[in-house]
């Protein structure tokens, strides 16, 4: 019989009652809008702790540049979002998930606004409106041209930073989350001062964002490693629809640049997707050309470049005045000029990368999980928002949404509740299997990278995923039941245990739906796949092999 993989994160020996204690209402893990949307609402209902491991506003939503999708426009309905959203799914949306995040989105935008959020307008002083894929209306506010979620970011931190009842720890490192009775009870953090603290909590939000590092192309910062899908996970919180994940159609390629997003709006300003040979490849494959679904614009990039023989496509503004697109685009304009490409006379080089999680943390309309006392929101959660594929400029809005109400969820759960009592003796044992073998995490890390990338990436086959699967439980072997002491090991651990979720699911849908397109199952199955699919830890390991 093989040995269970040491899933589960162990730390040096240590006693509960021999570290630091920090007690407080709600503990909520992560800095972007999520977190912060939620930190605010608890704090009107008791103390609340803020955990982020960079600082503040160092998550993907200050690098979101879209903008934030709501049915406020005169010749917009919340029908026409409605309409869209669930089209975009491919039949996995839960109807009333995407009415109540419409509904409550047009309200808790402009409370965004009232926070200091300065969205762009036009010359008459309404808010300006763009259109982005998917949309069948130009329903997507924006902030400084192309920097709508680094303004939003701004609004939102110096809205906690004013809070009274909020308090922030930066620069600190969530490890694993900490049960009793079936119940979230709180964390261990690792704080800026290398030292391992017990967070004690009578609630617990999740809002740590997406995973998309376990690719090697991505748009994600570095910060962005399923560091709270991981932890709930090890806690035995399920998760759901980890097989869907959303790559973005035009990121920026070339060698020594990063993968820089450069944003849907630019094809709803008129940009246009050429090949080398400069033909338009688009029309005629969906209704709404360059503007179609971005599963199915990245696909066609992919056809595209392997019919051309080429390694990117090319999106094109030549035909737009370059004075619109330096003012509605200053970060393309600027990315364009580091690398010295004349947006105004050249095309720009673009291919499809790793972009957002769909899956995660599996959560209802409340936003709680399967775990007691544990929410989750953001891209660390499944909401079943946006089904199989997610629609443009929603992410922001679930983030907000779905922010608020884990923060009111959070707050009503301490109604009742007793004060968390004096913790309990608490000990974790271990014994490293490796003592005297150097891991070199840097090789770990890129290997994983390249392997999901190549064979867990837009198209996916069951020859593919069997050998990745193979390879990541081969790599956990050796690597999650180490004595790691820096953040940077533990977040290789965490994208360990993704990634094998990731795949385990991926192979189980032999479909193609939405983000998920397997070239061995090309067509999609409602009769056997329109249906959402959870794991929990004890149902991996009870396989026997992992």
């Amino acid at each position: 019989m093989k040995r269970p993989l040491p899933i589960r994160r162990y730390l040096k020996r240590f006693q509960t009652l021999d570290l630091p204690h920090i007690f407080t209402d709600v503990l909520v893990v992560g800095s972007g809008l999520a977190g912060l949307a939620a930190a605010l609402e608890a704090s009107r209902h008791g103390k609340v702790l803020v955990v982020t491991k960079g600082a503040l506003d160092d998550c993907n939503t200050s690098y979101a540049q879209g903008g934030i999708a709501a049915a406020l426009s005169p010749a917009d309905s919340v029908e026409d979002h409605v309409r869209d959203t669930l089209e975009a799914g491919g039949g996995l949306c839960r109807d009333e998930v995407v009415r109540y995040c419409v509904e409550e989105g047009a309200e808790a935008v402009k409370h965004l606004m009232s926070l200091g959020c300065r969205f762009d307008t036009e010359a008459n002083g309404e808010p300006a409106f763009t259109r982005e894929g998917g949309h069948s209306r130009a329903r997507v506010l924006h902030a400084r041209g192309d920097q709508t979620g680094s303004e939003i970011e701004r609004a939102m931190v110096d809205s906690v930073q004013r809070a009274e009842n909020v308090r922030c720890l930066t620069n600190t490192f969530a490890l694993d989350l900490l049960t009793k009775g079936g119940a979230c009870v709180g964390a261990l953090i690792w704080d800026a001062n290398r030292r391992v603290q017990a967070v004690w909590a009578r609630a617990v939000i999740l809002a740590t964002g997406g995973c998309g590092r376990v690719f090697r192309e991505t748009t994600n910062p570095e910060t962005a490693t399923g560091d709270g899908i991981a932890m709930a996970f090890r806690a035995g919180a399920a998760l759901m629809d980890m097989e869907f994940i959303q790559f973005h159609p035009t990121t920026l390629y070339l060698a020594g640049a990063s993968r820089a997003l450069i944003t849907e709006a630019v094809r709803g300003e008129g940009g246009i997707l050429r090949d080398k040979t400069g033909a338009r490849f688009m029309e005629g494959l969906h209704p709404l050309a360059d503007l179609a679904p971005r599963d199915i614009v990245s696909r066609s990039i992919l056809k595209r470049m392997r019919e051309t023989q080429d390694t990117q496509v090319y999106l094109d503004v030549t035909h737009l005045p370059a004075d619109r697109i330096r003012q509605r685009f200053p970060y393309l304009a600027q990315l364009c000029d580091a690398f010295e490409i004349d947006f105004a006379r050249d095309p720009i080089p673009v291919r499809p990368t790793a972009h957002y999680f769909v899956g995660g943390v599996a959560s209802d309309l409340t936003t709680r999980t399967t775990l007691a006392r544990l929410f989750a929101c953001g891209e660390a959660s499944c909401t079943t928002l946006h089904g199989a594929n997610r629609l443009a400029s929603n992410s922001l809005l679930e983030s907000l949404v779905f922010g608020r109400r884990a923060g009111l969820e959070a707050g009503f759960s301490l109604r009742g509740q007793e004060p968390i009592p004096h913790p309990e003796l608490i000990e974790h044992t271990f014994k490293e299997r490796h003592p005297l073998a150097p891991l070199d995490l840097e090789d770990l890390e890129n290997s994983l990278r390249a392997t999901m990338w190549y064979h867990a990436g837009v198209e996916r086959d069951a020859k593919g995923l069997y050998d990745t699967l193979r390879q990541v439980r081969a790599w956990m072997r050796y690597a999650l039941d180490r004595e790691l002491d820096d953040p940077h090991g533990w977040e290789i651990q965490n994208l360990l245990t993704i990634a094998l979720v990731v795949v385990r699911q991926a192979l189980l849908r032999q479909e193609s739906r939405g983000v998920h397109f397997r070239t061995d199952f090309p067509d999609r199955d409602d009769a056997k796949w329109r249906r959402h699919m959870q794991i929990t830890l004890d149902e991996l390991l009870a396989e026997g092999d992992v």
